[in-house]
């Protein structure tokens, strides 16, 4: 069984390592982007008032974030495992998890930190907005979110280093050099 969190920047490749992790260990990724937009289309309540916020331009607030989280993680497929992608993101999200995760009688066995020199992830963004069109993609405005990620992430991750289950893998390099070097970073 494996429950397990996956922290790191922008441009880390987190959402293909997760997939890939995933895949190897047999668990559900569970991405918070996934849990808002299967609300938003299913127009659950959760989803609808999470449409209100977005729709109005603003950020969905952790009430309703956490609701979403609550349900996804009461699932049967997650009783042997799972991974969560964008979720906690705050030292609040992390005592909220810790309460859902308590109510179900388990816990987050790693957190999984992948780690990359800014200036390779700018070059890497940069290239991935290039290839992709994204012109809103500028290198101040990763550098910005480069800045937001380790302003709001560095708590939560001294958080869970002080629990003494954050692992650290070196995310730069090919996808599966890293897919390796995570999977043989884990736990046994």
């Amino acid at each position: 069984m494996t429950r397990m969190l996956i922290i790191g920047p922008p441009g880390a490749g987190k959402g293909t390592q997760a997939a890939r992790i995933c895949e190897r260990l047999d668990v559900p990724a569970i991405s918070t982007g996934d849990i808002f937009r299967a609300n938003i289309k299913e127009q659950t309540e959760l989803g609808k008032e999470a449409q209100r916020y977005t729709d109005a331009g603003n950020l969905v607030p952790d009430s309703v974030t956490n609701n979403m989280v609550r349900d996804r993680l009461s699932h049967d497929d997650v009783r042997d495992g799972f991974l969560l992608d964008g979720y906690p993101r705050t030292v609040a999200q992390v005592r909220e998890l810790d309460r859902i995760l308590e109510a179900n009688g388990v816990s987050l066995d790693v957190v999984l930190l992948l780690t990359a020199d800014n200036e390779e992830l700018v070059t890497r963004l940069l290239g991935r907005a290039q290839d992709q069109g994204r012109t809103d993609d500028t290198e101040d405005v990763i550098r910005h979110r480069l800045d937001v990620y380790d302003e709001q992430t560095a708590p939560v991750v001294e958080l869970y280093e002080d629990r003494g289950i954050v692992t650290r893998v070196d995310g730069l390099g090919g996808i599966d050099e890293v897919t390796e070097r995570i999977l043989a970073a884990l736990p046994a």
